[in-house]
C-alpha cells in the first residue's frame, strides 16, 4: 500500500519495503538504481574483522575517552572539538576526549611508538595511531602582536575558527548547555573577533605551512535578523579569496531566508545549520534559544540552503546522549537525508565549565545502534561524506559513522 506525504517541499512516496524517492526543488539527487536493496536498520555486512574492530574501538573511544602517556596535539575548550587529542587512527581522522575526568580513568592508553603511536588496553596493542605534530604557523604573530594560533587553529588538516567567540545565549537562561563558547575567551585563548583580514592572513599561513585542505567557520549567535550569518559568510569569502580553499561557515537558522542566498553569492562552498537534537523536548531543556526557533524552523531553512548549495552540502551536527528518543533521532535523521541535508551525528563530549561538565557521554554500544540506523540510510540513498567538500561532514574526525560506511556499502541487506 502506497501513501504520500509532503515533507517541507520535499514530495515523499512510501511503498512498502522501498525507499521514499523524494523530489527536491533545485537540487540534483544521487541515488543507488531502484534495484538496490535497503540496508536494515541493524546495518551490518561481512567487511573484515579488523575494519569492525577499528569502528568499535573509535566508538569506544569517543565515549570513554583517552589516557595519554605521549605528547599529542590537543584542543582545550571553545566552540569545536574541545578537551579533545587530534590523531589518525589505523587511517581515520579521530577526536578522542583526553582531557576529562573520565579520559583520565579510561582503560585505553596512547604509548610513543618510534615515529607514531600505539592504542592499547591491559597491556595489549590494538591499533596504531598517528598524531599532528603543533602547527607551524602558531609561532607567527601579526603585525599587531596577535598570535595566529589566537585566530584560527588546526583541527587535524582543516583549518577553524570562531569569528565571533561571543553569542547571545551564552551566560543567561538560553545557554546552550553542551557549548563552551565562552571559555577559551575567558581562558586568554583567542580574541573576541577575527577580522576577515586576519583570517585570511591566517588560513593562508596555515595552507602554505601546514597542509590545511579547507577551512570551517563558525560564530556565536546574534541578536540581529541575520543571527551572524553575514559577518561568517563575510569571513569565509576572503579565506577563500586568498587560499583557494573551501569553505563552510555555520550559522542558526536566519529570520529572513534570503540570507541564506547571500551566504551563497559569496562563493561559500558548504554551510552547517545545526540542530543539535531532532528531540524537541531535549532541545527546549538544553538550547531554549534555539528551541525558539523550533525543528521545523531548521527544516524551513535547510530547504532553501539545500536548493543553493547542492545535496550533501548542508550539514547538521545531531548529539547523542542527552536524553532524546532513539526513533525520533533516527526519524530526523531520515527527513534530513531525503531533503539533502547531512547528519552529522557525533557523541555528547562534556566540556570542563558547560553546564553539562557532568554529563556522562553514550556509551558506544548506544551510538552504534544509531550510526548503523543512520549510516545504512545515507548509503542507500547515496550521501557520502567524499562528496562534501568542506567542514565537519567533511572531516568526520568527532564522530565515528565514517566507520561504518565501508562497512555498510561493502554487503548491505534487504529490509524486512
Amino acid at each position: 500500500m502506497a501513501s504520500s506525504s509532503q515533507v517541507r517541499g520535499v514530495g515523499v512516496e512510501h511503498v512498502h519495503g522501498q525507499s521514499p524517492e523524494p523530489v527536491l526543488l533545485g537540487a540534483t539527487i544521487p541515488t543507488r538504481t531502484a534495484q538496490a536493496p535497503l540496508p536494515s536498520d541493524s546495518g551490518g555486512g561481512s567487511a573484515t574483522r579488523v575494519s569492525a574492530e577499528v569502528a568499535h574501538l573509535i566508538m569506544e573511544l569517543q565515549s570513554v575517552g583517552l589516557r595519554v602517556e605521549a605528547h599529542l596535539e590537543r584542543r582545550q575548550s571553545g566552540a569545536g572539538p574541545s578537551d579533545a587529542g587530534m590523531l589518525w587512527i589505523e587511517g581515520f581522522p579521530v577526536t578522542v576526549p583526553t582531557e576529562s575526568a573520565s579520559a583520565h580513568r579510561s582503560p585505553y592508553v596512547l604509548k610513543r611508538e618510534d615515529d607514531n603511536f600505539g592504542i592499547y588496553r591491559d597491556g595489549e596493542r590494538l591499533a596504531e595511531a598517528r598524531g599532528t605534530p603543533r602547527p607551524k604557523y602558531y609561532d607567527l604573530t601579526t603585525a599587531d602582536g596577535i598570535p595566529y594560533w589566537h585566530i584560527g587553529l588546526m583541527h587535524l588538516d582543516s583549518f577553524a575558527s570562531t569569528v565571533v567567540q561571543t553569542c547571545s545565549y551564552w551566560g543567561n537562561s538560553d545557554q546552550c548547555a553542551f557549548c563552551g563558547i565562552g571559555l577559551s575567551l575567558a581562558a586568554g585563548r583567542t580574541i573576541v573577533k577575527k577580522s576577515p583580514a586576519q583570517l585570511a592572513e591566517v588560513a593562508s599561513a596555515a595552507k602554505e605551512l601546514d597542509g590545511a585542505v579547507d577551512a570551517t567557520l563558525t560564530t556565536g549567535s546574534s541578536n540581529a535578523p541575520d543571527r551572524g550569518a553575514r559577518y561568517v559568510a563575510r569571513c569565509g569569502a576572503a579565506v577563500k579569496e586568498a587560499t583557494g580553499l573551501p569553505v563552510e561557515v555555520q550559522f542558526e537558522p536566519p529570520r529572513d531566508l534570503d540570507i541564506i542566498n547571500e551566504v551563497h553569492d559569496l562563493g561559500i562552498d558548504t554551510v552547517g545549520i545545526h540542530v543539535e537534537t531532532f528531540d524537541p523536548k531535549v532541545l527546549a531543556r538544553v538550547a531554549p534559544g534555539k528551541a525558539r526557533t523550533g525543528i521545523e524552523g531548521y527544516f524551513a531553512a535547510w530547504e532553501r540552503a539545500v536548493s543553493l548549495f547542492g545535496y550533501g552540502q548542508v550539514s547538521t551536527y545531531v548529539i547523542l546522549g542527552m536524553g532524546e528518543d532513539l526513533e525520533t533521532t533516527v526519524a530526523g535523521c531520515r527527513r534530513a537525508i531525503d531533503m539533502g541535508v547531512y547528519p552529522f551525528v557525533v557523541p555528547l563530549r562534556p566540556v570542563a565549565g558547560s553546564l553539562m561538565e557532568d554529563a556522562t557521554p553514550p556509551s558506544a554500544e548506544y551510538t552504534d545502534k544509531v550510526y548503523r540506523r543512520v549510516q545504512a540510510y545515507m548509503t542507500y540513498r547515496g550521501m557520502d561524506a567524499g562528496q562534501v567538500a568542506a567542514g565537519c561532514a567533511r572531516c568526520q574526525a568527532c564522530s565515528a559513522m565514517q566507520t561504518l560506511q565501508p562497512l555498510l556499502a561493502s554487503s548491505p541487506v534487504a529490509a524486512g
